[in-house]
């Protein structure tokens, strides 16, 4: 069972679409409410790249005082799909432990910001997706999507892909979000709302080096469990 707190799950319609910009976006809205707040990714892949982390990113929006172990249990140098890595470091991703770390992330927070890898299908280990970890959580998604051409399909895709499995989801963050957006993303943005039948919120490009600089992004926080 999950620790009673409330929180999100943050998810894309794929890989580099900002999901852990957005999941920062959001844990630093709450910490700056004056809420203790946790932060959690399952796994970080591609930390032979010299650019900030994106667990390291979480903390810093969060003011979180999480160790690194605590903040992503499995960590890899590798930029590859978290079962993949896990294989080449000859290991292998383990359900249970990545509950069990989600519920001691939530202890003693009143609020956890979870962001997953990649989309809602990529494999964590041979038959656990990361829609299964986000099932177990039992928070809603806010879906993280870019605001150009194709990404209708995407973002569709994704709520059907998380509406099957029974997941509440929250809003979907378009972003970066232009000063004077384009037919295509105001288009894009109506579109999504209408068909997905959900709530599309926008993030401006923020500057990563100046959080209390950033907008608020509020996004429907529920308990987990």
């Amino acid at each position: 069972m999950i620790a009673p707190v409330e929180g999100v799950f943050v998810t894309g319609t794929g890989t580099e679409v900002g999901k852990t910009v957005v999941a920062a976006a959001i844990a630093r809205t709450l910490a700056a409410e004056g809420r203790s707040v946790a932060v959690f990714k399952p796994a970080v892949t591609g930390l032979e790249e010299e650019v900030e982390s994106d667990h390291a990113l979480l903390r810093r929006a969060a003011r979180s005082g999480q160790r690194d172990e605590e903040i992503a249990p499995y960590r890899y140098g590798p930029p590859a799909s978290p079962h993949l890595a896990a294989a080449l470091a000859g290991e292998e991703i383990e359900p249970e432990r990545l509950r069990t770390a989600a519920e001691a992330a939530a202890a003693g927070a009143e609020a956890i910001v979870c962001e997953g890898v990649g989309g809602l299908l990529v494999p964590l280990a041979e038959s656990y997706l990361v829609r299964d970890l986000a099932a177990d959580l039992g928070y809603p998604l806010v879906v993280a999507a870019s605001p150009g051409l194709g990404t209708i399909n995407h973002t569709l895709l994704t709520l059907e892909a998380a509406r099957a499995a029974g997941l509440a989801i929250a809003a979907v963050v378009l972003g970066p979000w232009p000063a004077q957006p384009s037919r295509i993303e105001r288009s894009n943005r109506e579109t999504i709302a209408s068909l997905g039948r959900v709530e599309v919120l926008t993030l401006p490009q923020l500057d990563l080096a100046e959080p209390d600089g950033w907008p608020p992004l509020r996004a429907r926080l529920s308990r987990g469990g």
